[in-house]
């Protein structure tokens, strides 16, 4: 998958069959209308592209109130496409001066002069431009004019990326994360860097990987004990388990904490990047009255996670 910075950087792009949107979470939904623009741009020889902007309009438009949590972090997102097979994505700067474009000047100069789209693939809900003027509606007048094919996702499809979304953010938070898989294909993701903690852990016997996000808008599920895949930069893969929250019983900054402890590893992971899997979660965050009632917890919670990974063959 070839990825463009804007138009400054772009190549050319043989026949270029082109969606417009976000794609938070590239779930199966997403998916489905990746597969189509792949479908139609082999029928014309031509190559699938998404065009999508950073940072999230809303950041922009409202940067006090935007109230973003996202499903994928940039670089997460990025990796995902590449993994389904897209062929290029143009990731434009969103700037208050790109949104003042109008419609007919974002097809014009943008998708037409400079990418010279031959189908454009959109829903029916879809809006863009200055005043949000353009619409499928818009495109359908304006696509012989310029040379290209609209072809209409299915409303249906639609509200089905739609309603995905509202449910995988919802059971990200509520810690539903097999409900967060059905819909992303996959399992839920934390990707980061290991920083330093405290070492509680490791005084416990159970030394943690205190993971950064580096993203203050990743959505971070509900606080709790959760059985987790961890993958690192090597490629090798470890069970263990993470709390996420704020560690009542030995913290009182109420700071939320991203620990991970990997089963059956020794070594140093200090800076490196690792993906964490969150795949279920077992219990509330709890606050134990001493630090002797934490430790046998935890002993209980890696027998119980352990016997869970048995479980799963």
């Amino acid at each position: 998958m070839r990825i463009f910075q804007g138009f400054e950087q772009l190549s050319s792009i043989p026949n270029p069959v082109l969606t417009i949107g976000t794609f938070d979470g590239v779930h199966l939904g997403h998916q489905k209308i990746i597969q189509q623009l792949n479908e139609e741009a082999e029928k014309i020889g031509g190559e699938s592209v998404l065009f999508t902007f950073y940072p999230h309009p809303r950041m922009v438009l409202y940067p006090d109130t935007h109230g973003l949590q996202l499903i994928q972090t940039q670089v997460e997102k990025i990796d995902k496409l590449r993994r389904i097979g897209l062929q290029n994505v143009i990731v434009h700067p969103f700037t208050h001066e790109f949104s003042r474009l109008t419609a007919i000047e974002f097809v014009r100069d943008y998708l037409v002069n400079q990418l010279n789209v031959k189908k454009l693939v959109i829903g029916y809900d879809h809006q863009f431009g200055k005043n949000r003027e353009g619409s499928l509606e818009f495109l359908l007048d304006v696509c012989d004019t310029y040379g290209f094919e609209v072809i209409e996702i299915a409303a249906q499809e639609i509200d089905e990326v739609n309603i995905s979304s509202t449910k995988i953010r919802r059971a990200i938070q509520e810690g539903e994360m097999a409900k967060a898989q059905l819909f992303l294909g996959e399992p839920y993701e934390l990707y980061g860097k290991v920083v330093q903690g405290e070492a509680l852990g490791r005084q416990l016997g159970f030394p943690t990987a205190n993971l950064d996000v580096e993203s203050e808008i990743k959505l971070i599920p509900k606080t709790g004990v959760y059985a987790v895949n961890v993958l690192l930069s090597s490629g090798t893969i470890h069970e263990g388990m993470m709390n996420i929250g704020e560690r009542p019983t030995v913290n009182d900054e109420r700071k939320t904490s991203l620990e991970v402890n990997l089963f059956d590893f020794t070594g140093n992971l200090y800076g490196e990047q690792i993906t964490v899997q969150l795949l279920s979660r077992f219990r509330d965050e709890i606050k134990f009255d001493s630090v002797n009632e934490l430790k046998e917890q935890l002993i209980k919670d890696e027998n119980d996670i352990r016997t869970y990974f048995t479980t799963l063959g």
